[in-house]
């Protein structure tokens, strides 16, 4: 096109100069004569005409791709044709030889042509620092403690700085999405004055007609209580860019920070790595932003709503029964409960992350909420009283296999059990070890096995010499086993040996052993009792005799 324009350029310029005739100037620039008077006639020259051209390679087989995407008007957008996927049955059912291009371009002119190309236009926005956000739910896999994990990330962005919260759950429920609105309002100090949503269960129990929503309790509750406005965008694709800030954020932060896919040991180092994430992005720079996303929103924190006062409790309150194995099923997985509970309804609140269960307003246990469908979380301080009668079922329990996983029942734990049993059978030793057990509802994890470790090292096999090892333990270390702390005193560690209570009693009693404060009471006496025998000894034996009706009485 450049060298035409310089043509007509050097046709204009001789004419002018020299009024050359059209058949000169056609001959000195060697072109036609209708060359020279386009040029004459218009310095930029005209359009070329397009002439349609014959297609040999895709003609035979044009109508065959017309039915199949006039076809796709009826299936699902996501199952349609693709022109790869036109050109590979052609090439399979056809024997058609094409090239792939030949196809595509073909298809791409096709739905130029019937108006299946469009963009829709999109008016700019202005956002108020403070006035608007977005929430919005992405997918993404995480390995949490060696097991691949489908997670879901609940992101909150605010529209005028670019600031965004985001939280990792392992479920897309309810009480996730009410919990990951409070946490993000924590964290950005503040709540904004309208907030964007698609139509998402837990916040619209039915999308009526327009922008019409049946919203859900829970979420109404949650909206009065921190006093925004909610907008719903259209379903489906078409209402996909009322909200692109936040549908563009999360793949953008999927591919930034979660490539390669993490592998932490806990759902919470999960949210710590996101959460160290989301400070390296205040440092970014939005397209036609002076300032980074930081610095912008050091500003709208300002003028956000302050949070209210009191807490959102963001848990669904559920009332499941416990079964005969002492267990409750909540959203297909199985949670331990003591056994004294057995046939009962209990209370649960069900939080995004825990279970916690009640007994009327007693809390009586709370459960890391399982990822696995069908599992089951089982702890085995919720049989002990079970296991006393039937000691026989404790090497089988469930119970006991995932307190080994966990690490719970220690090595300790093991060797005491192990020498309990040879020492006095199978049953009795179960029980033993049962007793040291149950230890641990009132004292300190690591003090009760450095007690089992104390007692198997000098071949003890009583319940009560890991308790009074296990206190010792607690008192040198200062915690409070009581009300008070206990004082024990300060002899040679090297020189202590570990003795039943029995033993204790039959040694001096000034002596300190096994660590036992020294008896100072001074002896039993009766000489009060002496004392009251020489008063009775003195009274006079006999009382005045009284008449009565001709009778002495004594």
């Amino acid at each position: 096109m450049a060298a035409r324009v310089e043509l007509f350029e050097a046709i204009r310029t001789d004419r002018r100069r020299e009024q050359l005739s059209v058949r000169a100037l056609a001959e000195r620039h060697q072109v036609h004569r209708r060359t020279v008077r386009q040029a004459l006639e218009s310095a930029v020259p005209p359009a070329r005409k397009s002439y349609s051209r014959s297609r040999p390679a895709i003609g035979p087989w044009a109508e065959i791709i017309d039915v199949w995407l006039e076809g796709d008007e009826s299936v699902p957008r996501k199952q349609r044709h693709t022109a790869r996927r036109i050109w590979q049955r052609l090439g399979a059912e056809h024997d058609a030889c094409l090239s792939e291009v030949t196809v595509s371009r073909y298809v791409q002119a096709w739905r130029r042509e019937h108006g299946k190309v469009g963009v829709e236009v999109v008016v700019p926005q202005t956002h108020e620092p403070g006035a608007e956000a977005e929430v919005d739910f992405g997918e993404f896999y995480a390995v949490i403690a060696g097991v691949s994990t489908k997670c879901h990330l609940f992101v909150l962005r605010l529209s005028a700085s670019g600031k965004a919260v985001r939280v990792a759950f392992t479920s897309q429920g309810q009480e996730a999405f009410l919990e990951g609105h409070v946490r993000a309002f924590t964290e950005l100090g503040g709540v904004p004055g309208r907030i964007r949503y698609d139509n998402l269960k837990a916040a619209v129990a039915r999308v009526l007609e327009g922008r019409a929503r049946e919203e859900t309790e829970r979420f109404i509750a949650l909206r009065s209580h921190f006093g925004f406005s909610s907008f719903f965008c259209r379903p489906g694709l078409a209402g996909s860019h009322e909200k692109g800030g936040v549908e563009g954020e999360i793949g953008r932060f999927r591919r930034r920070h979660l490539v390669p896919i993490p592998e932490v040991d806990s759902l919470t180092e999960l949210n710590d790595l996101i959460a160290a994430a989301d400070r390296l992005d205040d440092s970014r720079h939005l397209p036609g932003r002076q300032f980074d996303i930081g610095t912008e929103f050091a500003y709208e924190r300002t003028v956000l709503t302050p949070l209210p006062l009191d807490v959102f409790e963001t848990g669904l309150i559920l009332h499941p029964r416990v079964d005969r194995h002492s267990r409750i099923n909540v959203r297909s997985c199985r949670y331990s409960v003591p056994a004294r509970l057995v046939g009962r309804r209990v209370r649960v609140l069900l939080r995004a992350s825990e279970v916690i269960v009640f007994d009327g307003r007693t809390e009586v246990t709370r459960h890391c909420r399982s990822t696995v469908k069908d599992s089951q979380t089982l702890v085995l301080d919720h049989y002990l009283e079970v296991l006393a009668i039937k000691p026989g079922a404790l090497p089988g329990a469930t119970a006991l296999a995932q307190a080994r996983r966990c690490g719970v029942f220690t090595a300790e734990h093991e060797a005491f059990w192990s020498a309990t049993r040879s020492a006095h059978g199978d049953a009795a030793g179960t029980r033993e070890l049962i007793d040291v057990l149950l230890l641990h509802r009132h004292m300190r994890h690591g003090d009760v096995v450095a007690g089992l470790a104390a007692a198997v090292s000098v071949g003890a096999t009583s319940s009560d010499v890991v308790a009074v090892e296990a206190r010792r333990h607690a008192s040198r270390l200062g915690s409070v086993i009581s009300d008070r702390p206990v004082q024990w005193p300060p002899t040679d560690p090297g020189r202590r040996r570990v003795v039943s209570l029995t033993e204790r009693r039959l040694t001096d009693p000034e002596a300190v052993i096994a660590g036992l404060p020294p008896d100072t009471r001074p002896l039993p006496s009766v000489a009060g009792y002496d004392e009251l025998l020489t008063r009775r000894a003195n009274r006079d034996p006999q009382p005045p005799e009284i008449p009565v009706t001709g009778r002495t009485v004594s």
